[in-house]
């Protein structure tokens, strides 16, 4: 047997110390111009990339993390993704991964009701997930246009491109939710897509509007997640939504790629997005043809948390973004753009000569930027539950404090 396919206890181990290794600062590695004829060994790859690949990564749950939709993921996730490289699984037919197929299928019997919905299927992230949704209206409504916010995710326009449907963009109000005073009196022909969690401020559509149209979608890749909290009711009406997409990698704490497409009648919807093939055991769902276990990384941490170990961590990431905002709203010399809906806090100095100022004195990885109306804000998400709120408040304090 070639021993690189076999379990190297010894190889792993020195993997997982690496990974407790402290790089002071990330190293580069010269990249051969062509493909070796040569190869270093697995051992001495190690050494040659851990203090690029680790030590040069954004550390996405050290203190000072709260700038981006990117959250840590928990160690659990880790072991499952490393038996998922292990196994190399096919959720493509029965044979080649008859349990990881069960599982997924189970995560989204998990799932599915906190949205009203009765199944659906994973997929690498909700920019498919979006697409598949609106390939379902469009096979299963026959809409010929889609509607959107213009706060909606670029993936919902790239999607009604991909599909050849018509795209409408609707501007959106004070808050950054859409504005329905603005929509088409006829939505018969239409697939209304409504944000739960905009990109820039995380700002949730109007739920009153599901059901209105054709065919409804909602993203809910960022917030989605809080229907499993007491925050619950920020999405109520997503019920009567015809399919959800969610981002497991955001506020479900996983590894990338990973994300779920529900469906309000899942018989119906995959039957329209179902294709055969001579070598297939069972119809071919979705985008996809060959996909991974990814499912068994989710499943286990649902295992291990529960629902209200899942709660607890994004309720804790929503009060911090709360004790963010109160810092801002109560500060003279900082504006916040609205009330944050869903842990996204945008915010800015008065002084608009100070925003570079600022930015350039805020640590690396605490804090973004999003471009609203053509003015530039300061932009923190609360998807790092390890986060220090409390030095992220004293930096913004100091440099703001620093003249101009």
């Amino acid at each position: 047997m070639d021993i690189e396919f076999a379990v190297n206890p010894e190889g792993l181990h020195k993997a997982i110390d690496l990974m407790s290794h402290h790089f002071d600062k990330p190293e580069v590695f010269n990249l051969p111009v062509q493909l070796p004829e040569l190869g270093m060994g697995s051992d001495a790859v190690l050494n040659a990339l851990a203090p690029c690949i680790l030590g040069g990564a954004a550390r996405l749950g050290e203190a000072g993390s709260f700038a981006h939709m990117d959250p840590p993921t928990p160690w659990i996730s880790w072991a499952m993704t490393l038996w998922n490289a292990s196994l190399n699984q096919n959720l493509l037919h029965p044979a080649t991964a008859p349990v990881a197929r069960q599982m997924e299928q189970q995560v989204l019997a998990w799932l599915a009701p906190f949205f009203g919905m009765n199944g659906g299927h994973m997929t690498p992230g909700s920019t498919v997930a979006n697409l598949t949704a609106l390939w379902s209206a469009r096979e299963c409504a026959s809409v010929t246009q889609v509607i959107a916010s213009d706060g909606a995710h670029l993936s919902i326009a790239k999607a009604a491109h991909i599909l050849g449907l018509n795209y409408l963009s609707v501007p959106t109000d004070a808050n950054g939710a859409m504005d329905q005073t603005l929509l088409p009196a006829d939505l018969s022909k239409s697939a209304l897509v409504l944000t739960a969690g905009s990109t820039s401020t995380g700002a949730i559509d109007p739920f009153v509007l599901a059901g209105r149209a054709a065919w409804t979608h909602v993203d809910a890749a960022w917030a989605g997640p809080l229907r499993l909290s007491k925050h619950a009711h920020l999405l109520g009406g997503i019920e009567s939504a015809d399919s959800v997409a969610i981002s497991a990698h955001k506020w479900l704490f996983q590894p990338k790629e990973s994300a779920l497409v529900l469906f309000r009648d899942t018989g119906k919807a995959h039957a329209a997005l179902s294709f055969g093939g001579a070598y297939l055991a069972t119809p071919n769902i979705g985008v996809l043809g060959s996909h991974g276990a990814t499912a068994t990384a989710l499943l286990a941490t649902l295992l291990a948390w529960g629902r209200e170990g899942v709660a607890q961590r994004i309720e804790h990431c929503m009060e911090l973004a709360c004790c963010l905002r109160n810092f801002i709203a109560t500060d003279e010399r900082l504006e916040l753009y609205a009330e944050p809906q869903t842990g996204i806090v945008v915010w800015r100095p008065k002084n608009e000569n100070a925003f570079d100022y600022v930015m350039q004195r805020l640590p690396v990885g605490s804090t973004s930027t999003t471009s609203i109306s053509g003015k530039r804000w300061f932009r923190n998400v609360a998807a790092n539950p390890s986060a220090d709120i409390h030095a992220l408040i004293a930096n913004i304090d100091r440099a703001l404090a620093e003249p101009a």
